[in-house]
């Protein structure tokens, strides 16, 4: 790699490296994974930065890497994840923990879906892309995109009402 083509990469992935860990750690739930997928995605664009640097977007083009990096990962029957367990005792009124118990149920049922109807949601709720995008991040059809959310946030609400529930009753 020529030096210029080097420093390029360099300000380019020091630019991209935190967007593309939060899109990893929403779409598998988990730090050491997310990090590995980027690293292993920057590692792959290093490698080949003249075709990605020719991409329309090369932040679009790496994020399409960890991604593939991620789903890869999960395919294998190896790769297990964790799911957390507990109940957080209900303070009776909204509070700070009230809203953490909050995002980490959200969080559960997401880890819940399958593989890509989690990368659908997160694309488009946390990345905030448009189902064109999201088709074209993940090589599909905008129609299997709609049809991957509707699948996914009925799960959601089944997931999170049925858990609501429960919580509910142990309060009483």
């Amino acid at each position: 790699m020529r030096a210029r083509d080097e420093q390029e990469f360099v300000e380019f992935a020091t630019a991209a490296a935190d967007r593309l860990f939060r899109g990893a750690y929403a779409l598998c739930g988990d730090r050491q994974t997310a990090e590995d997928a980027v690293q292993a995605a920057l590692t792959s664009a290093c490698v080949s930065w003249r075709r990605v640097r020719g991409a329309d977007s090369p932040e679009a083009y790496v994020r399409r890497m960890v991604i593939n990096q991620l789903l890869g990962w999960r395919r294998r029957k190896s790769w297990r994840l964790e799911s957390l367990r507990g109940n957080v005792p209900d303070a009776g009124r909204e509070s700070h923990e009230d809203r953490v118990a909050d995002s980490d149920l959200v969080w559960r049922a997401l880890a819940g879906l399958p593989a890509q109807q989690r990368a659908v949601m997160v694309l488009r709720y946390y990345e905030d892309l448009s189902e064109a995008e999201i088709a074209e991040v993940l090589g599909i059809m905008p129609g299997t995109v709609k049809s991957q959310a509707s699948a996914a946030m009925a799960h959601l609400r089944r997931d999170l009402d049925t858990e609501m529930y429960v919580r509910g009753r142990e309060a009483r």
